[in-house]
């Protein structure tokens, strides 16, 4: 990762650029630069990115769950000062994204989900996970993309000590488990927040038809697809990806 994690208070985070706040919540098993696209994008046009490192790992087990890490994100906007943010979230960052959006509809302006969680999610399918089985995890890291190429050693070395730290894996488990529980289907209807979906046309993790029910529910909302693409388009289809938001961003005067 090129760019510098500040060490602030209790948050880490990365920040480049000034003007509208952009924050990017990464997934379970994403790191921060997960989004080197966007983060390299975004601050020449006039806007701030700010990439919090959400604890995942680090909060209780009683409250390791979409709703803290929610109220967490709630903290971290307090903390550096923001109002009328911009939230991006792939995976389960969407799905904190949604429910940070309806507990403080207030604070954000817009919100961009991509391969979110919220609705259905296949959970890393049903063997998993195999610890100490590399061979395993890094055909579950490469079924996540389109192209398995994008998923680097570097990657899938990370889910690998992910899954063989017990600690860690427990709380990716409880994580999980909590996405799965708190859907959102009832309280999207109820969101009028702009909502610009950004999904990849072969994500196996959040099928296609998942897009299309948020687009559904969510009453403000326009659906873009990326072809020959998996759960992570802003890793897989950087540019692609940021034209799209670039040019929502845009139309609706953000």
């Amino acid at each position: 990762m090129d760019d510098e994690i500040i060490k602030d208070g209790k948050f880490r985070y990365i920040e480049k650029g000034e003007g509208t706040p952009i924050i990017i919540l990464h997934g379970l098993m994403g790191g921060l630069s997960n989004f080197h696209g966007v983060t390299d994008h975004f601050p020449k046009k006039g806007y701030k990115v700010l990439v919090p490192e959400l604890p995942i790992y680090d909060m209780p087990m009683l409250k390791t769950n979409v709703k803290n890490f929610a109220k967490y994100l709630e903290k971290f906007i307090e903390f550096k000062g923001l109002k009328d943010v911009i939230l991006l979230g792939n995976s389960l960052g969407g799905h904190i994204g949604l429910l940070h959006t309806k507990l403080y509809p207030e604070m954000v302006k817009a919100l961009v989900i991509t391969g979110s969680s919220g609705l259905y999610e296949s959970a890393m399918g049903d063997g998993y996970p195999k610890r100490g089985d590399y061979e395993f995890i890094k055909k579950k890291a490469q079924d996540v993309f389109y192209d398995p190429e994008v998923a680097t050693k570097e990657i899938v070395d990370e889910v690998y000590a992910t899954v063989n730290d017990r600690m860690k894996l427990v709380k990716t488990l409880a994580i999980a488990k909590s996405a799965i529980r708190h859907n959102m289907s009832t309280d999207l209807p109820t969101m009028h927040t702009p909502t610009c979906i950004i999904w990849g046309e072969n994500d196996t993790v959040t099928p296609p038809d998942v897009a299309e029910l948020f687009h559904e529910l969510l009453p403000d909302s326009n659906l873009f697809w990326i072809k020959e693409c998996g759960h992570a388009p802003m890793m897989e289809h950087p540019e692609e990806f940021n034209s799209i938001l670039e040019k929502w961003l845009q139309e609706r005067n953000f």
